[in-house]
């Protein structure tokens, strides 16, 4: 087979990893000639994909090929899909090339499982021993990596890569066990667990080394000194499909709040399942709303930037589901009509973020302009926030919102107006 029809099979079968962000990676550039790549993503063209997604990392699968029989994915073993493989020498020299043309900005990389799970990551880490070491590739690379790998195989990875990942493929045990059996979900515990200490001693050796600089020493002494140990500077994150099973919001929300509190993940990120060709029964036949998807996404940020725990944002009486019509900061706030209004002036920061329609940002300026002068109305309008959105829920030096919160159709006049829909739908 040759190269563009292996690379139109393994980046169409890569589309379904949504992992693919670029961000927490360490600078390095190629100034002066030395080496290939940077991770600074200036002067970086983006590449489109043909369904329309704008990329910037060459998103591949080594291979699509795989021993395993996973119900929700298109590449089992069992699926009548083409079937292609790269060489490694291939994936190198495909990520060189496609860098030299400015197309993208480094290399995200997963596989199917072949022969055993260490023959794999194998193959995957050397991909990425030979960009760093022998092209001096300074470009960005992710890797995904394979629970059942050995811990050696584990670490070699994160000397090389940016980030690793892992996918939990399914936010409960349960429906592992169910559509993917072939998966043991203790292994995927176990190998995060090893990731976030490898990491995080990482990250104390380059704390604990800067720190040293500020000490004085001879300068032929701190030339000798060995640079701190290099392990996924990115960080780790997974992904979990949204909808194969009958996993409800409530639960996909404690199972990444448990991620990020105990291997301290940088990104979980949702993937709504998308049915695929010759699916089995227990799988569902249509997608969920896509929208389910987007409300995750903006309540997994809730818990990272805005102080919600993940049990407050479902509210009780909705069978453990997200509403689909309202973002879910704009619904928690008209569900606790008696924690606002909020004084702009008064207010610490953690109830100032609790505002529909306040960002961090915005919340930091008004934080900075309220030590210097009392926030009137007219400070909002020049903050370009929604005033419609956040005038019910503070108050200000020359502004009340009276009774507005204790409006009945309070929520109707806030949520925003159903799409249009099309003619074709």
């Amino acid at each position: 087979m040759i190269l563009q029809s292996k690379l139109a099979i393994l980046a169409d079968a890569a589309k379904y990893d949504a992992s693919c962000a670029s961000s927490g990676a360490a600078p390095r550039d190629s100034v002066g000639g030395r080496g290939m790549g940077s991770t600074e993503g200036m002067g970086i063209c983006h590449s489109y994909a043909p369904d329309g997604r704008c990329i910037s990392l060459l998103k591949i699968l080594l291979t699509n090929f795989c021993q395993y029989d996973c119900l929700y994915c298109v590449n089992r073993v069992s699926s009548n899909v083409p079937r292609a493989r790269f060489t490694v020498q291939e994936v190198v020299q495909l990520t060189l090339d496609f860098y030299r043309r400015n197309c993208i900005e480094g290399l995200f990389l997963s596989s199917g499982i072949i022969q055993s799970p260490d023959y794999t990551m194998e193959q995957v880490v050397e991909v990425a021993r030979v960009l760093r070491e022998e092209h001096d590739f300074r470009g960005y690379i992710h890797l995904k990596t394979i629970p059942d790998a050995s811990p050696e195989l584990m670490e070699r990875a994160g000397r090389h890569a940016d980030r690793l990942s892992i996918n939990v493929e399914l936010p409960t045990q349960e429906g592992l066990a169910a559509l993917a059996p072939q998966k043991d979900g203790a292994a995927i515990t176990r190998s995060m667990a090893r990731m976030a200490v490898h990491i995080e001693e990482a990250r104390q050796a380059r704390k604990a080394q800067a720190a040293t600089k500020v000490v004085s020493m001879p300068a032929s002494a701190r030339a000798r000194r060995a640079p701190a140990p290099h392990f996924a500077p990115g960080g780790q994150s997974t992904q979990m499909i949204v909808g194969a099973d009958a996993t409800d919001d409530r639960t996909i929300l404690a199972t990444s709040a448990g991620l990020y509190g105990v291997h301290r993940l940088r990104r979980v990120y949702y993937s709504a399942f998308s049915p695929i060709p010759d699916a089995a029964r227990a799988l569902p036949l249509i997608a969920p709303p896509t929208v389910r998807e987007h409300r995750l996404y903006q309540d997994d940020w809730l818990m990272r930037y805005y102080g919600f725990a993940h049990g407050e944002i479902v509210p009780a009486g909705q069978g453990g589901m997200l509403a689909l019509d309202m973002d879910p900061k704009l619904a928690w706030a008209i569900a606790h009509r008696e924690r606002f209004p909020v004084n702009l002036n008064t207010a610490p920061r953690e109830l100032l973020l609790r505002v529909p329609g306040f960002g961090v940002q915005t919340v930091d300026r008004l934080l900075a302009a309220r030590r210097v002068r009392r926030l009137r109305h007219a400070d909002l309008a020049r903050l370009h926030v929604p005033l419609k959105k956040v005038l019910p829920f503070v108050e200000a030096a020359d502004y009340r919102p009276g009774r507005a919160l204790d409006a009945a159709d309070l929520a109707a006049r806030l949520a925003p107006p159903p799409a249009q829909r099309s003619l074709i739908d």
